[in-house]
């Protein structure tokens, strides 16, 4: 069979913010390289990447380079993860995630689900493996992280898409009582079960790294999920973890 090369025009047009060439963590029991895409139409309140929230900034790099750091590390990486910024933002996604399941590694994608249809883009494509499904809050709540009005509307059509789709998946949600209450905790738990799902990680929020100063400051003490939270939670979603942090 003939080697894969990246197609001329989403060599040229794919915005790559970053490419992290090992990691352990991001994909569990998968070695892993992640394709970071520049954009993303939010601005959630503790975002760790908001230096991709630009659709161009200093430093990107060529697909073509990445794509072929990809294909000589076959035979190494199991996977590819493509992450962002919001990585259905860009209308060359769905080219790359072919390219990228070519060259014989399973893909992933991160999303946040602001575009149901550029999501359902990227699904038809059949070279997804796993997508992992940003809930950011209660989808009437969701303007107090994304500070987008509305938002919360096509993120709850991506949930459905995601949960009707025969593609592995996680849905995750970061979490500190400062930013969301146990009510509102509760509150996504009954949204997820009412659209199917089965499972649902909280991940607890990390000041390390946050770029707001006021933000970090404000949330520097650990977010912990106490015995009798989790098992309500539990209740509502049998699949329910906590990842990250303490449970009291």
């Amino acid at each position: 069979m003939a080697e894969p090369h990246a197609r001329p025009e989403a060599r040229a047009r794919l915005r790559v913010g970053g490419f992290e060439p090992l990691t352990t963590v991001d994909w569990p029991g998968r070695l892993s390289a992640v394709v970071f895409l520049q954009g993303c139409p939010w601005r959630c309140r503790y975002c760790h990447n908001a230096e991709l929230a630009p659709l161009t900034a200093p430093g990107m790099k060529p697909w073509a380079d990445i794509f072929e750091r990809l294909r000589a590390r076959r035979g190494f990486l199991d996977a590819v993860i493509f992450s962002g910024g919001e990585p259905t933002l860009q209308s060359e996604l769905p080219e790359a995630l072919r390219e990228a399941a070519d060259l014989g590694f399973e893909v992933a994608l991160h999303t946040n689900g602001h575009d149901p249809a550029a999501l359902q883009r990227a699904l038809d494509t059949g070279a997804v493996d796993f997508v992992a499904l940003d809930v950011k809050a209660p989808y009437d709540d969701y303007p107090t992280i994304t500070q987008v009005p509305a938002s919360g509307m096509p993120a709850r059509e991506s949930a459905r898409l995601v949960l009707a789709s025969a593609v592995a998946h996680e849905l995750r949600t970061t979490w500190h009582p400062a930013l969301l209450s146990r009510d509102q905790l509760r509150a996504i738990a009954r949204e997820l079960s009412a659209l199917g799902a089965r499972a649902w990680v909280v991940q607890l929020f990390r000041p390390e790294g946050c770029p707001v100063r006021w933000l970090r400051e404000s949330l520097a003490l650990p977010a912990r999920v106490d015995e009798d939270l989790r098992a309500e939670l539990t209740a509502i979603i049998p699949g329910f973890e906590v990842r990250g942090g303490d449970i009291d």
